[in-house]
């Protein structure tokens, strides 16, 4: 059956990747989708070059934010507007394989799945060139373990819409906001990973990761204080669970190898 993605992209200042971003989901090989873009009120020429594409292709929604509001508003604006039974997310930094959307919606109907991802390759801010790493992952995460750890790539999720029902996070949660939308999915289905490199995630100066230990602490903290309601003793003991399988995760799950 072909059925629709919904393909959730915010933007904010991203001029010099997000026309790369928007080619990959123009190249897939599974062509019933719609690619949903909301910008953040983004102060270079992101607008324009998203006008141009979506003006070529109607499959391409395009939101703009008359002042900036946040990743997590911008994924609820999408998610909303969203119309496909799948949701699929990509950062307008980031790329996909172009049979990305096909082999992993392959996957899921084939084992009735209904919540998934995939490995994942690191490139280059500049260059985007194949730094030598991979991001694998486990074979499933059940809702236990995803409290425990963020163990999934934003561009490489996927899931059914009709069984999660409409996700909307709270707004105030500036970072970590795609794990907050995996916490709400995990409570409804088990996610399952698909060992097949179908991305590519660009590693920017400013992402979290460089953030420093006591900001990576307080959005955890907040993710759970905020998002998931808990009291502050429960939000403190799943940041530590989480600081703790961050590191093993990238002890484990992030590979160097010599060639893609």
């Amino acid at each position: 059956m072909n059925e629709k993605v919904s393909i959730i992209m915010p933007n904010y200042n991203c001029e010099n990747y997000i026309g790369s971003s928007i080619d990959s989901v123009l190249a897939q090989t599974y062509q019933n989708w719609e690619l949903i873009i909301v910008d953040d009120c983004s102060k270079d020429s992101s607008q324009e070059i998203i006008k141009k594409y979506s003006e070529k292709d109607n499959r391409i929604k395009y939101f703009f934010n008359s002042t900036n509001k946040g990743a997590a508003f911008c994924r609820n604006k999408a998610l909303r507007e969203a119309k496909g039974k799948w949701i699929a997310f990509l950062d307008s930094d980031d790329l996909w394989i172009n049979n990305k959307l096909e082999k992993q919606l392959d996957f899921m109907k084939t084992n009735n799945y209904h919540f998934s991802f995939t490995k994942y390759g690191l490139i280059d801010e500049k260059t985007s060139q194949f730094t030598g790493t991979i991001v694998t992952g486990p074979k499933k995460v059940t809702k236990h373990k995803m409290f425990s750890c963020n163990y999934m790539g934003c561009l490489t999720v996927m899931y059914d819409a009709e069984v999660s029902g409409m996700i909307q996070i709270d707004d105030q949660i500036v970072k970590r906001n795609d794990y907050a939308i995996w916490l709400k999915v995990a409570k409804k289905s088990v996610a399952y990973y698909l060992d097949d490199n179908l991305a590519s995630y660009r590693v920017r100066s400013n992402s979290i990761s460089h953030q420093g230990r006591l900001k990576l602490i307080k959005h955890h903290y907040r993710l759970f204080r905020i998002s998931e309601k808990m009291n502050f003793i429960s939000a403190f003991y799943f940041t530590c669970k989480n600081l703790f399988y961050g590191a093993l995760k990238k002890l484990i799950y992030f590979k160097k190898i010599k060639n893609k």
